[in-house]
């Protein structure tokens, strides 16, 4: 794949906006009204991100295309996302793992991004920080309270970290894009930071009672635009309103 800088934010990008959209489908539909409100805020904050991430990927494109184009207008093999964050979001104590997750991994991603030679990257992983912070530590509390509690909750996440653990092991796989985006200082290659995600989702599994599971065969590919069966429903319900009415505005 070619190791155009794009194709590194447009990974991050990708993710954000991808995830977000999940987390939006919990609006109205959360256990509890206080977490409906807050599922919904970190979905903002994912759009927000993405947004961000998005107009600076289309700078680096210069083909024209702002964030909009590249949100709504790509086919589904030009999305970059991780193939965990375009997974269903299936109950409560999955969404909230997968939260956990990728929230971690955003933290020590952007703590990296603090040095990178586009300013403008580092600028967006320095207000992206602040945000992810507390997405981890919210789910984080979740992933604690349902992993220790009752007999139901601590089997439903147990069953969710079966389910999204081998999902993991793609955001460490390098590539071109990884290694190229290192040498040239714009970002670190993500297998580098596998150690420290390891070390922030220690103490909550600990609490949780929960362990990390054994490393599989297993890979999947989203970073390298090929996406498991549910990525073009997505798209489709995402894609939409831009779609039928071309260059609509609010």
């Amino acid at each position: 794949m070619d190791a155009n800088p794009l194709n590194y934010v447009l990974r991050i990008g990708d993710a954000c906006l991808i995830h977000g959209q999940r987390l939006g489908e919990w609006c109205g539909h959360a256990p509890i009204i206080e977490e409906d409100i807050a599922l919904t805020n970190v979905a903002l904050d994912h759009i927000g991100q993405a947004r961000a991430l998005l107009t600076l990927a289309g700078e680096l494109e210069g083909r024209g295309r702002d964030e909009d184009a590249l949100a709504f207008l790509r086919q589904e093999r030009e999305y970059r996302n991780p193939t965990m964050l375009e997974l269903p979001n299936g109950d409560f104590a999955r969404t909230v793992l997968r939260v956990f997750l990728w929230a971690s991994f955003m933290k020590v991603l952007c703590q990296a991004l603090a040095t990178s030679t586009n300013a403008q990257l580092a600028a967006i992983a320095a207000k992206s920080l602040k945000e992810v912070r507390y997405h981890q530590q919210h789910s984080g509390d979740w992933v604690v309270r349902l992993g220790d509690g009752t007999e139901e909750s601590a089997r439903r996440m147990s069953d969710a970290l079966a389910l999204l653990w081998p999902y993991a092991a793609e955001w460490f796989a390098d590539d071109d894009i990884d290694r190229a985006a290192q040498a040239r200082g714009l970002g670190p290659a993500w297998s580098t930071l596998e150690s420290a995600w390891m070390g922030e989702l220690q103490p909550v599994f600990e609490a949780a009672k929960l362990s990390p599971l054994a490393d599989t065969p297993f890979r999947t590919t989203g970073k390298l635009g090929r996406h498991s069966e549910h990525m073009g429903y997505l798209l489709a319900e995402m894609q939409t309103l831009p779609r039928a009415f071309p260059g609509a505005v609010w």
